[in-house]
C-alpha cells in the first residue's frame, strides 16, 4: 500500500512514521508512506496556499491548486487513481470497519486541513471521503492524519507479527476486548481469573467472550444495540 500524506507540517509526522511497529513494516516494504509540503506545490515566488474567505468570516482558507497540483504529482507515481480523504471534523467518525476497508487500497491520499480548512471546490473536484477522529475540532488534520494512518496500516498483512493481534481487539468484531492478565498470578491482594490458569481453552473462550459482552453492555451499549440490529 501508499500511503501520501499532504500537509503545512511534514516533520510532524517524523516520529510516528519512523517509530516502532510502522517503522518495521516500511522498512519491510509491506507499506510506502510520503509526506509532502503542500508549499512545494504552491505559486512562487510566495508560495501562498492560503486567502481570505468568500462571503466573509474569520479566518483563512486553504486555497484548491497546491492541493490539487500534489494530488496530480502523486497520481504520475501510482498504479491507479488514489483514494482521497480529508480529515474533518465534519465527517463520519472513524470505526475499525473504515480502517478495514482502507487497508484494502493500493493508494491512499491524506489531506491536511489547516486555518479554516480547505476550499470546497477540490473535494468536490477528487470526491474526497472525509472522516473525523471524533466529535471535537483540532487546531489542524495532522494528529488526526497520524491516527487514520496507524488504524489502517496495521491492518495491512504481515504489519503486526500475528493475525491475531487485531482479530482480537476490541471493536474488531463488534465488541469491546476481555480483561487480560500477566505475571504474578497475585498482585497486591488481587487473584488472575482462574478459568485463565486452567489450561482449558474452550472454558477459557467462552469466559472472555461473556466478559467482552458484559463490558461491552456496561461502557458501550449502542455497540450491543449494534450488534443487535
Amino acid at each position: 500500500m501508499r500511503l501520501d500524506i499532504i500537509t503545512l507540517f511534514p516533520e510532524m509526522f517524523t516520529a510516528t512514521l519512523d517509530e516502532s511497529i510502522l517503522a518495521r513494516a516500511r522498512k519491510k516494504g509491506l507499506v510506502q508512506i510520503c509526506t509532502h509540503q503542500l508549499r512545494d506545490f504552491a505559486e512562487l515566488p510566495h508560495k501562498k496556499v492560503d486567502d481570505t474567505v468568500f462571503g466573509g468570516g474569520q479566518g483563512m482558507l486553504l486555497m484548491a491548486e497546491p492541493f490539487a497540483r500534489c494530488i496530480d504529482a502523486v497520481t504520475e507515481h501510482t498504479s491507479a487513481e488514489p483514494h482521497v480523504v480529508y480529515m474533518s471534523p465534519r465527517g463520519k467518525v472513524l470505526n475499525q470497519a473504515k480502517a478495514r476497508e482502507l487497508a484494502r487500497l493500493d493508494n491512499l491520499v491524506i489531506l491536511c486541513g489547516h486555518y479554516e480548512g480547505i476550499d470546497e471546490r477540490l473535494l468536490e473536484e477528487y470526491q474526497a471521503e472525509e472522516i473525523s477522529i471524533g466529535d471535537y475540532v483540532l487546531t489542524g488534520g495532522e494528529l488526526p492524519a497520524m491516527i487514520l494512518s496507524d488504524a489502517v496500516c496495521r491492518m495491512i498483512p504481515g504489519v503486526l507479527a500475528d493475525e491475531e493481534s487485531f482479530t482480537d481487539e476490541s471493536h474488531f468484531n463488534g465488541l469491546l476486548e476481555y480483561p487480560q492478565y500477566t505475571k504474578p498470578g497475585s498482585w497486591r491482594g488481587r487473584d488472575v481469573p482462574e478459568v485463565l490458569l486452567s489450561g482449558h481453552h474452550e472454558n477459557i473462550r467462552k469466559w472472555q467472550r461473556e466478559k467482552s459482552l458484559s463490558l461491552t453492555a456496561s461502557v458501550r451499549p449502542d455497540m450491543i444495540k449494534a450488534i443487535d440490529n
